[in-house]
């Protein structure tokens, strides 16, 4: 049984869009409270357009499972100003990186996002990344798009230019860094 609440909860309303860590940006499309196995719970029932998925959050979990409201202009900011920096990539095994890279990016935080973008783009005349860089690269920049756009009021394409013409202005992105890169490989 559904039964259609309130508006309003906990400073989220119908309509608004939010950042769900596991997901990325979705819109709460109602507030509701279903009967599920005797018990009635209060429901954000959010939808991510592009995922084609619909997802039902009990209110009491929003906290636990870090759902929160939109980065602010000035955590964008910051958010594209971090893209620009010089990449820090630790001198640990791939596999370690790769789940704090995995981390960061389903802990929903906006600046956390940005780094792994920053860390792992790769310029056209760097060396080909490897297809798991690829991926937890393409997710970040995925989730770093689509909150930017939301709230800066861009079309994706428009989001992901923008942060492409921030990472181009970092300090690594130069033709000697790649052929260093080459070079590394070729002796390897």
């Amino acid at each position: 049984m559904v039964v259609k609440k309130t508006q309003q909860r906990l400073g989220f309303k119908t309509g608004e869009y939010v950042v769900y860590p596991a997901h990325g940006v979705g819109m709460i499309v109602s507030i509701e409270e279903q009967e599920i196995a005797g018990l009635t719970l209060e429901l954000f029932v959010i939808n991510f357009e592009q995922d084609k998925l619909t997802l039902r959050v009990p209110v009491a979990k929003i906290k636990s499972v870090g759902m929160r409201k939109l980065a602010e202009d000035d955590l964008v900011t910051q958010a594209l100003h971090t893209v620009t920096g010089r990449a820090r990539v630790k001198r640990t095994m791939w596999s370690r990186r790769a789940q704090e890279y995995e981390a960061k990016i389903n802990s929903g935080d906006l600046i956390f996002i940005s780094e792994v973008v920053r860390d792992l783009y790769r310029s056209d005349d760097q060396p080909e990344q490897s297809y798991s860089e690829r991926q937890l690269f393409e997710q970040a920049m995925d989730r770093m798009s689509r909150e930017i756009s939301v709230v800066n009021r861009l079309t994706l394409t428009e989001s992901v230019q923008l942060i492409e013409k921030n990472l181009a202005k970092s300090p690594r992105r130069t033709k000697s860094d790649a052929s260093d890169s080459d070079t590394e490989e070729a002796a390897a």
